[in-house]
């Protein structure tokens, strides 16, 4: 995953109700009725936030019978997890390597 795949997914990140819709999506697969029924937005809306997160790889639409359910894609989720946990690793050792710099002045 790079930065340029990346942004995208946190472009998606960076609205509240999407956050909603993944969390509700993450205790069982859904339609945009379903979601519609239990956040504060109309179901169209929840229609373009969905396609937005299906954009980005976040969820999947799975036909069941009639219906579109949504259901949470854990791998990109796990990729993007994985991506901050490296850039968070990379400044704790800067952090570190400030702090033995900072610590060999002072006992100078």
């Amino acid at each position: 995953m790079t930065a340029s795949t990346l942004v995208p997914v946190f472009a998606a990140l960076g609205d509240d109700t999407r956050w909603s819709i993944l969390a509700a999506l993450g205790g069982a697969d859904a339609s945009a009725s379903a979601l519609a029924e239990v956040l504060p937005v109309s179901r169209q809306a929840i229609a373009k936030h969905l396609a937005v997160l299906q954009d980005v790889g976040l969820v999947e639409p799975v036909r069941v019978g009639r219906e579109v359910r949504y259901r949470v894609l854990g791998s990109q989720l796990a990729d993007t997890a994985r991506r901050l946990d490296l850039i968070g690793a990379q400044w704790d050792r800067r952090l570190a390597t400030i702090k033995q710099i900072a610590e060999a002045l002072e006992s100078e």
